[in-house]
């Protein structure tokens, strides 16, 4: 499979070390406006840099020779203008998350895709780490019993600093519920197996960029939030987001709990911990398994292998062999709820999922 990546920021130089680990797999082409970025991916490329075409932006990458699939991972605001050429191509489009950073501009995205031959996905990485896709396995197979509530909770490090530091406002992201955590939005929709109802954030930017100032103009992403949403078959989901926690064991935490009991999965360090019901008083009944990640998809990438497996899917999807495991509606619900969470946090309500056209 030919490939051409588009952005080769910090993200797209983890997507070209986690092609390069795919069987039959070649990258030869790049676009990036930015030099800087471009030296970066050629890094990342190795001895294989040399028979790489770099282009200043996708329409030039898309009028270049034909390539069986595309990445992009350019900014989150370029996402409608970087995939317009590309989709009129036959190459198979792996988006990163987010989808797009307004509800507007995803549902068009969603609408442009639907005519295509060729396989579009939404990079959604969490959905692939190892430990989490046996949690979601589980879960599914009936191992708490019915689904009443989820519990994820991602304690991390602020954001990274990023080219022009466009991550650094919402008009470029989207906002941190949309830039960051359309990844657990889409893990609720995906575990809990329904669709969100009505959504409440409470989030503030307390802690992270608040002496930092771009051209006189103060950060506005939020750090820290907890949102809960309800959705149609009646469970409930919880997301406990905390961006200035770098010190904490484990990054990410989810619980699924029914009647049977509880399942959680810690990420680091990969483990599902099962804790039945058992009558008051009685000896708990707890029990642990590692879930193991391939050693060489874990040096690839900052998402615990997920990137390699991730790849592997999506290439079979491109290939005819499989079918797209995260689809554009899937994008764009994802970020349909993130929009909702930063419209909740901000004007201080409950958000109707129906306000947004869904």
């Amino acid at each position: 499979m030919r490939y051409g990546i588009v952005g080769t920021g910090m993200m797209g130089v983890e997507h070209i070390r986690n092609i390069l680990l795919q069987e039959d797999a070649q990258i030869v082409a790049l676009a990036d406006p930015v030099d800087t970025s471009l030296g970066w991916a050629r890094a990342a490329l190795g001895d294989a840099a040399g028979e790489v075409v770099c282009h200043a932006s996708a329409a030039e990458l898309a009028r270049a020779a034909p390539l069986d699939a595309v990445v992009v991972a350019s900014p989150n605001h370029t996402h409608r203008a970087v995939l317009e050429p590309l989709l009129d191509t036959d190459a198979a489009i792996l988006c990163e998350k987010p989808l797009a950073t307004t509800v507007e501009d995803a549902r068009w995205i969603v609408d442009a895709a639907a005519g295509r031959a060729a396989p579009f996905w939404c990079g959604m990485e969490y959905r692939f780490m190892p430990p989490a896709g046996a949690f979601i396995e589980e879960v599914h197979g009936g191992r708490v019993g019915t689904l009443r509530m989820l519990s994820i909770r991602e304690h991390r490090f602020p954001f990274l600093p990023k080219v022009g530091d466009w991550n650094r406002f919402a008009r470029n992201t989207g906002g941190t519920m949309v830039e960051k955590c359309c990844h657990f939005f889409d893990l609720m929709r995906l575990i809990v197996g329904s669709e969100p109802v009505r959504v409440f954030c409470s989030g503030a930017m307390d802690v992270n960029h608040l002496d930092e100032r771009y051209d006189g103009k103060r950060p506005d992403i939020i750090d820290n939030s907890f949102t809960t949403v309800e959705f149609a078959n009646g469970a409930r989901a919880m997301l406990d987001l905390c961006m200035f926690a770098e010190g904490t064991e484990h990054q990410e935490e989810m619980s699924a709990t029914g009647e049977r009991g509880r399942l959680d999965v810690l990420i680091p360090p990969g483990d599902l911990v099962w804790s039945p019901r058992v009558p008051f008083g009685s000896p708990k009944a707890v029990e642990r398994r590692h879930v193991p990640v391939d050693v060489a998809a874990m040096a690839a990438g900052s998402h615990h292998g997920a990137s390699f497996y991730q790849h592997r899917a999506f290439a079979a999807a491109a290939r005819g062999e499989a079918e797209v495991q995260v689809s554009a509606d899937d994008g764009l619900r994802a970020v349909a709820m993130g929009v909702a969470a930063e419209i909740s946090a901000r004007e201080h309500r409950v958000v109707m999922m129906e306000e947004l056209g869904l």
